[in-house]
């Protein structure tokens, strides 16, 4: 019996493994793989990370190429300028300007006499003094006027001493009453007609005696004979009409120098300060002058105002009729600062300049005071601390942003 009974409790212990091996599949070990089905929602959550960085990594690119885009439309939008700051004025300025020099007296010599040139004693280039004799004039008619004349002064003088006489005598008569009192009248009459008479012919004597005179070409004043018109036995025209120029006589010791001043100088130019002279052909050599005098007034063609300046000019280096540069010293504004004439900005609204603040343009109004072509004087609305724009664009407006190109130290 035992025998038997053997392989049934080992049957038994076969089934009771086998159910304990049915329970342990239903219950899987912490310790054994897992199947397919328990890794899918690892995986699904993966892909839902890694799709959502791609989502978060592409709008943050596309964020970041904007904002450069934005970038460099703004440095594209925003104009690059040059800029400078305003000098200080000087405390003394010079100014230039042409000039023509003229002899301080310079003249035509004319023959006041109808005639024949007997003779000229001087020729161009002459230093003469006033009275010498420059040339003399035969006038044959005149001579022969003048001693009509003196005859007719003889005939004069010999009736009036005679209507002198009858006159004494007829009043001597009128009172031994021997004549009546109109007779004595008529011959005090005759004697006052006699009298004109003479003074008459005295004074034509006279006239033609001074006209004899002009025979004589003199020198008016001291100088230079700077030209002769006229030889021995040309007819010679009295007066500036028909008649041509004998001799042109300047006085060279002292010039005048004659400047067009602009109008903007003009309150600058003093009566009696000194000026510098020179020339181009020999800018080593100066002269020195004075402001002798001015016009007064602005002349309405030119905008300018004409100035004489005297030179003395003993040694004769400087010629009449020379061109030279007269060099003015004005003094300068304090309060006044000089910038560039491509700094400014010509508005409806008037004259501006671009000044930049904290990178920012301000359309500022300056006043000018002179032009001195390349810079201009500003005497109100610009400091020596400020920053300008040059050569400014015209479609530059009032706070507008721009870039500063500093400018090279």
């Amino acid at each position: 019996m035992t025998t038997i009974q053997e392989p049934v409790t080992r049957a038994r212990d076969s089934r009771d493994t086998s159910n304990h091996r049915g329970t342990a599949s239903n219950h899987p070990s912490p310790l054994l793989p897992q199947s397919k089905h328990s890794r899918w929602p690892l995986w699904l959550g993966a892909t839902v990370v890694l799709f959502a960085l791609a989502v978060f990594l592409g709008i943050r690119s596309r964020q970041q190429a904007e904002q450069r885009l934005t970038e460099v439309a703004e440095q594209a939008a925003t104009p690059t300028v040059n800029v400078t700051s305003p000098k200080p004025e000087a405390a003394a300025e010079e100014i230039a300007l042409p000039g023509n020099t003229q002899a301080f007296n310079d003249t035509p010599i004319y023959a006041r006499a109808n005639g024949y040139l007997k003779k000229w004693v001087v020729d161009i280039g002459a230093r003469v003094k006033a009275g010498d004799l420059l040339a003399e004039i035969e006038v044959p008619e005149l001579d022969q006027q003048l001693h009509q004349a003196e005859a007719d002064l003889q005939t004069a003088q010999a009736n009036l001493d005679l209507a002198r006489l009858t006159n004494t005598r007829w009043q001597d008569l009128l009172v031994h009453r021997v004549i009546s009192s109109q007779e004595a009248d008529q011959v005090k009459s005759d004697l006052g007609v006699k009298q004109a008479t003479y003074v008459a012919s005295e004074a034509n004597v006279r006239r033609l005696q001074e006209t004899q005179k002009y025979e004589r070409v003199i020198a008016p004043f001291d100088g230079i004979i700077t030209a002769r018109g006229t030889d021995i036995g040309a007819l010679v025209d009295s007066g500036t009409g028909a008649g041509r120029e004998l001799f042109h006589l300047a006085a060279v010791h002292k010039l005048r120098v004659y400047v067009a001043v602009p109008e903007i100088y003009a309150d600058s130019v003093l009566d009696g300060s000194k000026v510098t002279l020179t020339q181009s052909a020999n800018a080593a050599r100066t002269f020195t002058g004075t402001v002798g005098r001015n016009s007064s007034a602005i002349d309405q063609t030119t905008r300018t105002l004409n100035v004489e300046v005297d030179v003395d000019n003993d040694d004769g280096r400087l010629l009449p009729g020379s061109y030279v540069i007269v060099h003015f010293k004005l003094a300068g504004n304090v309060n006044s600062v000089t910038i560039p004439a491509n700094a400014l900005l010509f508005r409806s609204e008037g004259l501006r300049v671009a000044k930049v603040v904290n990178g920012t343009v301000s359309l500022t109004p300056i006043t000018i005071g002179h032009d001195f072509g390349s810079t201009v004087e500003v005497t109100s609305g610009l400091t020596v601390k400020d920053v300008i724009v040059l050569d400014p664009s015209d479609s530059l407006a009032e706070g507008a942003h721009v870039e500063v190109n500093e400018p090279a130290k």
